[in-house]
């Protein structure tokens, strides 16, 4: 296995903790220990007592309970407790594919979703959105990529870091596509809960469908990167079980401070994920302005869900633009380019409350460095 270096990753070391201004990250806005504590009355006591052993390889029971929570056909024992959501695509790209399977990805992606599938040995097709339509999936192209080889069809919804997100009837097509072709459906759904709209909120593929994989996180709709708890949910009884002998091999078994808190976290988890909202709301509504603007410089689509979004660049060329913006006003934009997806587009991310003042700082450096 040889992978390549993580051009976002990379790019994250080199500027996100010594650029001022992040306005494209790509979780919603954290919280303090003592906050997440008083979320439950005796919380801090428990905590403070916590036996710091050896955690289950598959999960503190109670945060497995709480995680099923979250869905409606899942179970304590249809999930499985990873180190973030980086290890579960890890581990689950090990045991589902070899050498010569074909994989189908939705892209733009966030790199490990098809790199670690390539540096398996496996042929990667790219699934693209349309950046003339929204980044719109479209199934007939679906269709057309589907060889018998198919192993695997890797889709993010609400999308990172396109924001696109599809009807119901997408899914369900898709599933009905999987049934009758045999792929394993691979569904990052690490937005899931971050719906503008509650009636947008699209039902989570291992509910759906029993031989998918859906994928969680605490970093992104909760706020929680700092924990490193994410998990998969699946009722694939084959999947899960070697993925967790699998797992013998990379964590083991995950801190137990941060299932704990985990825990308290989901919980909790329309509270918490419902305080992200608001911010993303009012976020939105300031990069409307903006966009608008400054409409001969950027094409923006208002997302339906998720922290992130795509807007296109019409002038000049994405990469020269980001390096000056970041040099000269310290504002940190993802340029699509790290994607490799061809677009002239850059990740913004909206998911955290100084969004508004660096906007501020971001117009003031539109006017002093006219395109």
């Amino acid at each position: 296995m040889k992978l390549e270096p993580f051009r976002l990753e990379r790019y994250f070391a080199e500027h996100e903790f010594s650029a001022p201004y992040l306005l494209c990250t790509s979780d919603c806005e954290s919280m303090e220990l003592q906050d997440l504590l008083s979320l439950e009355p005796d919380a801090q006591e428990r905590f403070l007592s916590l036996w710091l052993g050896y955690t289950e390889s598959s999960g503190d029971p109670a945060l497995r309970q709480a995680v099923a929570a979250l869905y409606d056909n899942i179970t304590a024992d249809h999930v499985l407790v990873h180190a973030g959501a980086e290890e579960a695509i890890f581990n689950f790209m090990n045991v589902a594919l070899g050498s010569g399977d074909h994989v189908i990805v939705h892209v733009p992606c966030y790199q490990s979703l098809a790199e670690v599938a390539r540096s398996i040995g496996a042929e990667v097709s790219e699934w693209r959105g349309d950046p003339g339509h929204k980044w719109e999936l479209d199934l007939a192209v679906l269709r057309t990529l589907l060889t018998p080889r198919t192993k695997m069809v890797v889709i993010n919804f609400p999308h990172n870091p396109t924001g696109f997100l599809p009807g119901s009837e997408f899914i369900h097509a898709l599933s009905a596509l999987s049934e009758q072709h045999g792929f394993i459906i691979f569904s990052d759904e690490v937005y899931r809960g971050l719906e503008l709209d509650p009636s947008d909120r699209l039902p989570a593929a291992a509910d759906i469908n029993d031989r998918a994989v859906s994928l969680g996180v605490m970093s992104k709709t909760f706020g929680l990167a700092g924990l490193r708890i994410g998990w998969v949910a699946t009722r694939n009884t084959r999947m899960y079980n070697e993925m967790s002998a699998f797992k013998d091999y990379t964590t083991i078994c995950s801190s137990a401070p941060s299932e704990f808190l985990a825990t308290i976290a989901l919980q909790n988890a329309a509270n918490i994920a419902q305080r992200n909202i608001r911010i993303i709301q009012k976020n939105l509504d300031h990069l409307d302005r903006f966009f608008t603007d400054h409409a001969d410089l950027f094409k923006w689509y208002r997302p339906k869900a998720g922290s992130v979004a795509f807007p296109v660049l019409l002038k000049g060329t994405v990469q020269e633009f980001c390096t000056d913006l970041v040099a000269k006003a310290g504002i940190l934009l993802l340029p699509g380019t790290l994607y490799k997806e061809g677009s002239n587009a850059f990740r913004v991310g909206f998911g955290r409350k100084n969004v508004p003042e660096i906007l501020d700082k971001f117009d003031a450096y539109l006017k002093e460095n006219p395109p």
